[in-house]
């Protein structure tokens, strides 16, 4: 498919999607959040796709925040559509995916851009980067989750004082507070993503599918986590992929989850 505000590759099961809006600091609009979303339908479809990074074009920011200009005709009910809408065809799509979504943050992640990074499985920073939710300067609040994902993530008092403040946080203090995972240069920032990848898709796409289903369920007020758990676990025996695992540390080799296991992958 070809987009105008996105780029797409796929290369060994690793699909890299990148924000190309340089120029504009890669400022999410009405036409990126269509076409990440498109992005992620082909992720969920197609099965050649074992794991997804998420990134922005360009050495200054990852994504900058919204598209302002595209906020002045709105009233209360169209502010409210508008985020429902990216909620979701993007961020729940993001989070809710049962193949691993990385983000790769190269810059500045503000607003919707911090958003986008939160929605991801976990996120990779490099040295420059910096986060931060700054809707209370416009007299706004954040519309794409993060309110919530910020408090997952780093807690109620430190994520209710950035939200107020709206000051911005650099990718050590990010890494301190839980926000990233790991910091590394810009230069090296998708190879370390990759690398840990790599890792990833050696082990069993089922399990790993099963795996963020279940910690997603912890998050979700209608479900019961442990129950949640305890099935996706039982689910895991009728599973070749589970049989090849166990044959294999029993028989002390490898487990080879290649071939047809990938297109078992949990919908």
């Amino acid at each position: 498919m070809m987009y105008t505000t996105i780029l797409t590759e796929l290369t060994d099961g690793i699909f890299t999607i990148t924000i190309n809006r340089p120029d504009k600091l890669n400022a999410l609009n009405k036409t990126v959040i269509e076409e990440i979303s498109a992005a992620m339908d082909e992720v969920y479809q197609n099965a050649v796709i074992q794991t997804v990074i998420l990134t922005g074009s360009g050495p200054k920011a990852f994504v900058a925040g919204a598209d302002i200009s595209e906020f002045l005709s709105l009233d209360a009910d169209g502010g409210a559509a508008l985020a429902q809408r990216g909620q979701d065809k993007v961020f729940d799509k993001i989070e809710n995916c049962p193949k691993p979504v990385v983000a790769a943050v190269n810059g500045f992640a503000l607003g919707g851009g911090c958003e986008l990074a939160m929605s991801c499985h976990f996120r990779i920073a490099a040295e420059n980067a910096k986060f931060g939710q700054p809707e209370v300067n416009l007299g706004l609040i954040p519309g794409y989750g993060g309110t919530q994902r910020l408090i997952q993530l780093i807690g109620k008092g430190k994520a209710i004082e950035l939200l107020l403040t709206a000051h911005l946080i650099d990718a050590n203090e990010a890494k301190q507070l839980g926000l990233v995972n790991h910091v590394t240069t810009a230069e090296t920032l998708l190879e370390h993503t990759r690398q840990i990848l790599q890792v990833i898709m050696t082990k069993g796409p089922n399990a790993i599918s099963r795996v963020l289903g279940a910690v997603n369920a912890y998050f979700d007020k209608s479900r019961n986590g442990f129950a949640a758990e305890a099935k996706l676990f039982g689910d895991c025996f009728g599973t070749t992929e589970m049989k090849e695992g166990v044959a294999a540390f029993l028989e002390k080799r490898k487990a080879d989850f290649g071939g047809k296991q990938h297109q078992q992958r949990m919908r």
